[in-house]
């Protein structure tokens, strides 16, 4: 079955944006790899010291996006849309050729990653994936803020709550299986923020490549972009998108129940650090017959992710 077999793209992609932050042009592209390579980025504007990889233990920042550096302080950001993209398509293997710090932000949403995969397809090898079973119950927690993570032998579910004090967007909350459900809406959703933190973000060097073709600016009960809402939960389905991206950065794909109560990279990235910081709390397998998950036998995986 290909839903089992590691994956990487058919041939290269290249794609062009402006960092959401930096406010820089970026080009980035996309290569095939080959198996049990894993994911990795090379800043192709530095001659040495320039791979990066990702991991949970690599986050250097997680304060508005994900960031991510090598041992030299080489570091490339806003890098979950991406991953996230690469995690619902099934890509184990890929190098990710970049020439600033910072990965595109297109329409602030995976969309533009999902469509450029599924227009050259994937290459499927003859190697089975691994995955990560949570085996014990794990809860991170700041504030108000929590993750948790508890075993599942049937999917990767992520339960997501948010709560704002703007009217319109208020509390949402929605439950997403990954390998069974749909991910077209989780994929469409965009990168959102108050029109009151505009300029905090502005204060701090952040958001200069932000505008209404790439983020939702939400002012009291007014959406400001001309394109609303893309669909009904678009707020609590971009922080999926998001979680999921993060949760990529452990190396594998996931078997588990994860529930995040308004939380966000830090607190996704917080938690993860301590589920993988005791191997009594997790097992990694290598997918085979007599051990697969029953979701992943599920036809919807092989039309969403195969």
């Amino acid at each position: 079955m290909s839903i089992l077999k590691q994956k990487t793209l058919k041939k290269a992609i290249s794609l062009s944006g402006v960092g959401l932050h930096s406010g820089k042009k970026v080009n980035i592209k996309l290569i095939p790899q080959s198996p049990n390579t894993g994911i990795y980025f090379k800043r192709t504007d530095l001659k040495t010291d320039n791979l990066i990889y990702p991991s949970v233990f690599n986050v250097s920042s997680a304060s508005y996006c994900t960031k991510i550096s090598n041992e030299y302080g080489v570091s490339v950001s806003t890098i979950e849309h991406l991953m996230a993209a690469l995690y619902g398509k099934g890509v184990d293997n890929l190098l990710i050729e970049i020439d600033t710090e910072e990965v595109p932000i297109l329409d602030g949403s995976s969309k533009n990653f999902v469509e450029a995969i599924n227009s050259i397809g994937l290459e499927i090898s003859d190697q089975p994936i691994k995955i990560i079973i949570i085996d014990k119950e794990v809860v991170y927690k700041e504030g108000k803020k929590s993750i948790s993570f508890k075993p599942s032998k049937i999917s990767l579910e992520i339960d997501f709550e948010i709560n704002f004090k703007n009217e319109l967007i208020n509390t949402q909350k929605n439950n997403i299986n990954i390998y069974m459900d749909d991910l077209t809406d989780m994929y469409n959703s965009r990168t959102f923020c108050l029109y009151e933190d505009i300029e905090k973000l502005k204060n701090i060097n952040l958001a200069k490549g932000g505008s209404l073709e790439n983020a939702i600016v939400v002012k009291q009960n007014k959406i400001l972009n001309k394109e609303k809402l893309r669909n009904e939960k678009e707020f609590v389905n971009h922080k999926i998108l998001d979680c999921l991206g993060d949760l990529y950065l452990s190396g594998f794909k996931m078997v588990g129940k994860i529930t995040s109560c308004q939380g966000g990279h830090n607190i996704t990235n917080q938690g993860l650090r301590k589920l993988l910081s005791k191997n009594e709390n997790f097992s990694i397998i290598e997918l085979k017959e007599k051990n697969i998950p029953h979701s992943f036998l599920n036809k919807n995986i092989l039309k969403s992710i195969a």
